[in-house]
């Protein structure tokens, strides 16, 4: 049975294929196509998308400013800024001033009186940069000025990224949408955490959804059984391995992002895809 196309995002129904906005940087010498891209994904019935203000440095908010409309969740992240010229051109800023410039920065870029969905990202788990000195911060404080945010009418909803169990179920309280972790079909390590969001009603929103996300990771693309998989199916590894993470629980959403029309088309395609019970079987026992 094909999984429903459909789930409930921060309080909204939206198509559970998204879109992950970060890749339009690689457009940056052409917005227009960047927008017409994204315009693309809302004809082909994309209604979340998400964003984060360093990605680009405020260029790809701009896009999604001038190309969507109210009808599109918007969802964006803080616990970074952006730092343009690092090597990696972000820094963290997971003060709770700093969380509360960050949306302040973010309502500005994306011309928002209110953000529909902000995500919270930890600095205490890999993969990405670690807090050290003052940017290892209690997430109590961090929830107090979000909640306080949120109140004010300036956030919608409040979602966490890259976290533990326990994170989620301390911050469970405050009220929490979404969860953002790194989860494929060859990177499982968050089963628990996939099990506790579909008990307690929270959005599972994975990244690196086809794995191979650093040199010398694995790639769900490469795996023989997806690799069969697609061939009888006639779709592509990539295809198999979204459709994957689709089956995997009636709470996922994906954000696969790219720069390319064609590549948004075959992204999307994977919400249609329906799996046999043999083929689940030997997908699901690809460790």
């Amino acid at each position: 049975m094909p999984s429903p196309a459909s789930g409930v995002l921060a309080g909204r129904t939206v198509s559970r294929v998204g879109y992950g906005a970060m890749q339009l940087e690689r457009l940056h010498d052409d917005p227009a196509a960047a927008v017409a891209l994204l315009r693309r994904a809302v004809e082909l019935g994309v209604g979340h998308v998400d964003t984060a203000q360093f990605y680009g440095n405020g260029f790809v908010n701009g896009v999604i400013r001038e190309a969507l409309g109210d009808d599109v969740l918007i969802a964006t992240k803080v616990g970074a800024d952006p730092d343009p010229g690092a090597p990696i051109p972000l820094r963290l800023a997971q003060r709770p001033e700093q969380l509360r410039a960050s949306v302040e920065d973010n309502l500005r870029s994306l011309g928002l009186d209110r953000l529909p969905l902000v995500n919270l990202r930890r600095a205490d788990r890999q993969p990405g940069l670690l807090a050290e000195g003052d940017q290892r911060v209690d997430l109590d404080d961090q929830l107090a000025a979000l909640t306080a945010l949120r109140d004010e009418g300036k956030i919608g909803a409040i979602g966490l990224s890259a976290v533990t169990p326990d994170v989620l179920r301390r911050a469970l309280p405050a009220g929490i949408a979404c969860v953002q972790n790194s989860y494929s079909l060859v990177g499982r390590d968050d089963e628990e955490m996939v099990e506790l969001c579909v008990a307690e009603g929270v959005a599972w929103v994975p990244f690196f959804p086809l794995g191979g996300a650093f040199p010398g990771l694995p790639k769900v693309t490469d795996e023989p059984a997806v690799q069969a998989a697609a061939r009888a199916l006639g779709r592509t590894p990539a295809q198999v391995g979204l459709a994957w993470l689709l089956h995997r629980a009636p709470n996922v959403h994906l954000i696969p992002g790219t720069a390319s029309a064609a590549h948004l088309e075959a992204n999307l395609a994977a919400a249609d895809i329906a799996f046999d019970e043999e083929t689940l079987a030997e997908l699901d026992a690809i460790r």
